[in-house]
């Protein structure tokens, strides 16, 4: 049996403010992600559109909600020529599109200016990733002109001629996707040179972008033979010129949890733990960014894709080729232990709020770890969307140090019940994760600063394998959950895996 679980929020010592960009989502031309999950066209489809893009994923989108929207890649953004994309659509070239090995027919009827209406109707904030490895500074250097110039330029005019006159701000800009690999196999001194360059031009037409380095922080990876000191090296190359980073991306994705659905204990875990442990890909690398800055310049991390990579939609890897579907497609199931470990991965986020300045959920529609998925006309939510969905409160708030002053750990050293915290002025937002396998918890939670009503939501199902289907849209969804407090103290059952918010009002 496990012990009860007693949480003390340590208001009097917040850690800093949980970004919204920490819930940032990924949408690249992969698979069914961006055509037919989120574009449907505007002629010739009998699925509800606005302006192309499905209405019902734009509603579950809105609400959800997504606050910022990385496209188009991924490693299809270093084959992506921001031209193809732009214009009448009749005139648009039809290009082979190309990301992790796949071949797809692209008509680029989903371009820049549509892509950046979608987050404008989604209030997402984009970030567009641009081509190192097939294009040029130039080709970047004009699709920066082209989306945020406010000089009459002829880019300008032609951004203006296509439909808007009004510059886009584009903010966030990648300078290339995993140059290490698919981003043309760059050694890590050859991409720090080209880097430089790169970011130098791109200053020069926007004094105010953000720009992401690509980095490179996993353990599975140099386990593979790619160079551990990538990070490293691409810092210290740039040397007095680091500053023209502003935030340098990893990528994790977790592989050893076993198959999607039929997982055995033991794979539940080991999901789990892949999910605790990416917390310890930032702490390193806000150790290496410390040591090439000497803290004179900062550099955010940019976790800006992350989640689970089931054996069924990836050739490679653990178990890869023996189940991998054929041809691949990248969709895969989503349980609710896909919706836990992601839980779990916000948990580090918050902890690491003041160094993790961006992440983005890989991916939003359909592929890998979606929180939403369509069939024709039909469209559910996963388990991790309502996952997401329970952290809304967390949003922008001040996360909180939570201590635990009794509780259970499982085989791993990990707690049984795991909770992040955080305030903002609509009160106190308190996320509890109960990760065994089949035994329940009673939460005890103290130090809530609250005499007032305390409210919670419970995502759990019969079993972690649960999913949600086109025909079992809401096997896995929330439902509400007692929380019983004398205005101090407050207590909750959670069943096995399962994970909960509760809102607490703030004493004035």
């Amino acid at each position: 049996m496990t012990q009860d679980t007693t949480f003390i929020i340590r208001a009097d010592a917040p850690i800093g403010t949980i970004s919204p960009r920490l819930y940032g989502h990924f949408a690249e031309h992969l698979g069914r992600c961006c055509y037919e999950g989120l574009w449907v066209g505007t002629s010739e489809t009998n699925i509800p559109h606005e302006a192309g893009f499905r209405s019902d994923v734009l509603g579950a989108l809105r609400a959800l909600p997504v606050p910022m929207l990385r496209w188009p890649g991924g490693c299809y953004a270093d084959h992506y020529h921001w031209r193809d994309g732009i214009g009448p659509a009749s005139d648009r070239m039809v290009r082979l599109g190309m990301s992790c090995d796949l071949q797809v027919e692209d008509d680029n009827s989903l371009g820049t200016h549509e892509f950046l209406h979608l987050c404008q109707m989604l209030g997402a904030e984009p970030y567009l990733a641009g081509n190192v490895g097939s294009g040029t500074v130039q080709e970047l250097c004009d699709w920066l002109e082209y989306c945020n110039s406010t000089v009459r330029t002829k880019l300008a005019r032609e951004r203006a001629a296509n439909g808007s006159s009004e510059p886009f701000g584009v903010r966030l800009w990648g300078v290339g996707n995993e140059n290490w690999g698919c981003g043309g196999n760059f050694d890590a001194v050859t991409y720090a040179l080209e880097y430089r360059r790169y970011a130098t031009m791109m200053r020069h037409v926007d004094p105010t972008v953000e720009l992401v380095a690509c980095g490179l922080e996993e353990p599975r990876m140099f386990a593979n033979g790619f160079d551990s000191s990538w990070n490293a090296k691409l810092l210290n190359t740039l040397g007095r010129h680091i500053n023209l980073v502003d935030h340098l991306s990893i990528h994790t994705y977790w592989v050893d949890g076993g198959p999607q659905t039929e997982f055995s204990e033991d794979e539940y875990y080991r999901l789990l733990d892949e999910a605790e442990a990416m917390e310890q890909n930032v702490v390193r690398t806000a150790a290496t960014i410390k040591e090439a800055t000497g803290g004179r310049h900062r550099i955010g991390i940019a976790l800006d894709e992350w989640g689970v990579w089931h054996p069924e939609a990836r050739p490679w890897g653990p178990r890869g080729t023996a189940v991998c579907q054929s041809p691949v497609t990248y969709e895969q199931a989503n349980t609710l232990r896909d919706a836990l470990a992601a839980g779990i991965a916000l948990e580090g986020f918050h902890r690491q709020c003041n160094v993790l300045t961006l992440a983005n959920l890989a991916q939003i529609v359909n592929v890998l770890q979606a929180v939403v998925m369509t069939e024709g006309p039909h469209m559910w939510l996963t388990p991790t969307y309502h996952a997401l969905r329970l952290h809304q409160p967390h949003l922008g708030a001040t996360a909180l140090p939570v201590d635990v002053t009794q509780g259970s750990s499982l085989a791993s050293g990990t707690r049984a019940v795991s909770a992040t915290a955080s305030h903002s002025d609509s009160g106190l937002a308190v996320t509890l994760i109960n990760r065994h396998w089949d035994q329940p918890a009673t939460v005890r939670i103290a130090g809530t600063g609250s005499t007032g009503k305390a409210s919670g939501q419970l995502l759990a199902a019969d079993s972690p394998r649960a999913s949600n289907s086109l025909h079992q849209p809401d096997r896995v969804a929330p439902v509400a959950l007692d929380v019983q407090g004398d205005g101090h103290d407050y207590r909750v059952e959670l069943p096995p895996h399962s994970l909960a918010t509760i809102t607490f009002q703030l004493s004035r």
